[in-house]
């Protein structure tokens, strides 16, 4: 008798992770979410959250605070990965990898040293909260805007620019018009790697003291006064925010597909 082997026995064990660690954590806060301390159905925890000030200003907060974050990393991202992967820079991996090696170094260690920094510059770094919140999250994600974009640009095919170039475009033309349609791509995948993470990281602002609540530190205080059934209802919230970000940057994703056809 033959046996044969498929390569899809090769996902079981992917699948049996998905399983364990994704799909059933996810059916837990879910479950709690949907019940009240006697384990009853109901959905008080939803109507909760939505009637109370304080979590839709934190929601707010945290979107906002997200969005500064995403919006000076790609600002500061962008033109560091088109120098790296378009300049005439000799050892242009070097200095990718300088920009990354902040990624390997400890994560607490790094904002300690951040603070150091910030506090014999300000003096008094509770002074200046948000300031401090912007440099702190740039610091900590700028890597994650970086590589997505120069992985995009340096694969970028020349041979467009310098048709455009040929048909009389500028070099502002060129860029707006080929360039940057056709990384779309890697500004969609930096700013899904660093506008979720934002929105959630409250250790910046702890270590950095400031008292300001964003949605990870909502969710922590709930969990930490074990009233797990708030803590999962904004979970689940957050969740749904986060797929509605992805669908919304997807549909982006497949225009700046079009675009490229376009282009060609």
């Amino acid at each position: 008798m033959k046996k044969y082997f498929s390569r899809r026995y090769l996902g079981i064990p992917y699948m049996v992770f998905l399983i364990l660690f994704v799909i059933v954590p996810v059916l837990v806060i879910l479950y709690y979410a949907l019940t009240n301390g006697e384990g009853q159905f109901t959905l008080s925890n939803l109507f909760g959250f939505f009637s109370s000030g304080y979590a839709i200003g934190t929601l707010v907060y945290s979107i906002f605070i997200a969005s500064v974050v995403t919006l000076v990393c790609l600002l500061l991202a962008y033109p560091a990965a088109y120098i790296l992967a378009k300049g005439r820079i000799r050892k242009s991996n070097v200095l990718l990898l300088l920009f990354i090696t902040p990624m390997w170094i400890n994560f607490t260690l790094r904002i300690t040293a951040l603070k150091e920094v910030l506090t014999a510059i300000e003096g008094n770094i509770s002074y200046y909260p948000f300031l401090n919140t912007i440099i702190g999250m740039t610091y900590d994600f700028l890597p994650f805007m970086i590589l997505p974009l120069y992985t995009t640009i340096s694969k970028l095919d020349d041979t467009l620019s310098e048709a455009a170039q040929d048909l009389g475009a500028g070099s502002a033309k060129v860029f707006l018009k080929v360039t940057l349609p056709l990384s779309v791509p890697g500004i969609i995948s930096g700013i899904m790697m660093v506008f979720l993470p934002a929105m959630t990281n409250y250790v910046i602002l702890d270590m950095l003291y400031n008292s300001t609540f964003i949605m990870g530190s909502l969710i922590g205080s709930y969990f930490a006064a074990y009233d797990w059934h708030n803590g999962s209802m904004i979970s689940i919230i957050l969740l749904f925010i986060i797929l509605l970000v992805n669908i919304v940057t997807g549909s982006f994703t497949d225009d700046g597909a079009g675009r490229r056809r376009a282009v060609l």
